[in-house]
């Protein structure tokens, strides 16, 4: 959270008031730990945006010094993996250039949209 990222701020405060706990079918948060220390979170959910069946990538974090080490896209291969037992496609918000090129590298393709910026599609229609 020192990291300024607002995302976080709002992942701890949806879940203390249980706005978003992840856990609706289909839905999940994992984490990543390094000598029992958290080093990368992330969370899987219903899209609120689209149909059911679209999954969205919310929340992910790795710190600062695990950056670099695969454990971001370790953790979305993860995530993309669980959402494809339920889902169609993945989308997720990105406002940053690090993060658009992050994505790309994990198989997202941009898409202009008004509530995602990236999607990678699980399932032929």
């Amino acid at each position: 959270v020192r990291e300024g990222f607002r995302f976080l701020t709002r992942l701890i405060d949806e879940w203390n008031s249980g706005a978003n706990r992840f856990d609706a079918p289909g839905e999940c948060l994992m984490a990543a730990y390094r000598n029992q220390q958290l080093i990368g979170i992330g969370g899987l959910s219903v899209d609120p945006y689209t149909r059911e069946n679209i999954a969205r990538l919310r929340r992910v974090y790795v710190n600062a010094s695990s950056r670099g080490h695969h454990v971001g896209r370790t953790l979305v291969k993860a995530l993309v993996a669980h959402a494809a037992l339920r889902f169609q496609n993945v989308c997720l918000f990105t406002d940053t250039a690090e993060g658009d090129a992050f994505y790309l590298r994990c198989g997202f393709m941009r898409i202009d949209d008004d509530h995602a910026t990236h999607v990678m599609c699980l399932k032929d229609i």
